[in-house]
């Protein structure tokens, strides 16, 4: 999906109600769908790109990915009560059970994997 970040949050919504566990794990999709938010934001404010989106389940974890057509790799900024943003790339991790970014020959894809708390305890 190529797409805004309101929309990606719709459509992560939207497709999170068909797995199992959405419904008995309300933090989670909370995290998921803030985490949408974030990578897709990131994408068009700090890469100046559409935002391509994809989630995938594995039975074990919720992969959420997030391509954009920059090849810099984000990075987490010590929070500063001098600039307005620069805290997205802490919450991501704060909110995921881990995430990773990769460069592509083509820009970066940032991945975010989400464990529902019934879930397998070991690393995504």
């Amino acid at each position: 999906m190529d797409t805004s970040p309101k929309a990606a949050r719709d459509w992560a919504c939207r497709h999170l109600r068909s797995l199992a566990w959405a419904d008995t794990a309300p933090e989670t999709v909370d995290a998921v769908l803030l985490t949408v938010s974030e990578l897709v934001t990131n994408a068009h404010v700090h890469a100046h790109s559409h935002a391509q989106l994809l989630m995938t389940w594995d039975g074990r974890c919720l992969h959420v990915a997030v391509h954009d057509n920059s090849t810099t790799l984000p990075t987490q900024r010590a929070a500063s009560s001098d600039r307005i943003g620069g805290r997205g790339m802490l919450l991501v991790d704060a909110l995921t059970d881990g995430w990773e970014a990769r460069p592509c020959p083509h820009g970066k894809t940032v991945t975010a994997c989400f464990r529902p708390p019934t879930g397998d305890p070991e690393p995504c």
